[in-house]
């Protein structure tokens, strides 16, 4: 996956969560992705296609870190486990961070359309890439726990 793919996701996935859920993100070191598993309990994954480039973008929370985060995004307590409405927040995450992408790909001549996203719950899921590049993951520390950004981008 080439570096420009990067920034984008590291920047989106700050300018969301801080906005919209009023949570401080610290990204950590990228690092490629050893297997085909889920990180978290709740993910989110979406295909990325564009004339030249196809691929996918996985969002993936820990159980105590999602919880805290819908709360804060819907200021509501938190919940106490993962339900049909923690999911949805997921996936709405999901397009905002790939949204947020999206635009700043688009000012570098990349211009991806996006599927609708698919969720999964449950901690080491296999996830079926959208293609055989190797998938760069970005861990990301809040005060409530981790999540992971996965990247997954190869020319067509």
């Amino acid at each position: 996956m080439k570096a420009e793919f990067i920034n984008p996701f590291l920047t989106a996935t700050k300018n969301v969560l801080e906005t919209m859920c009023q949570t401080k993100v610290e990204a950590q070191k990228p690092a490629l992705k050893k297997d085909n598993k889920s990180y978290g309990e709740v993910s989110g994954i979406i295909g990325m296609a564009s004339d030249t480039v196809t691929g996918c973008m996985v969002v993936s929370f820990s159980e105590a870190c999602i919880l805290r985060v819908v709360a804060n995004m819907l200021y509501e307590d938190p919940k106490t486990n993962v339900d049909a409405e923690i999911v949805d927040a997921v996936g709405e995450l999901t397009n905002m961070i790939c949204g947020g992408a999206k635009s700043q790909l688009a000012k570098l001549n990349h211009k991806f359309d996006l599927a609708t996203p698919t969720m999964i719950t449950g901690k080491g899921v296999e996830i079926s890439y959208h293609s055989e590049a190797p998938t760069i993951s970005i861990p990301f520390k809040t005060e409530y726990g981790d999540f992971v950004i996965e990247a997954n981008l190869a020319d067509k």
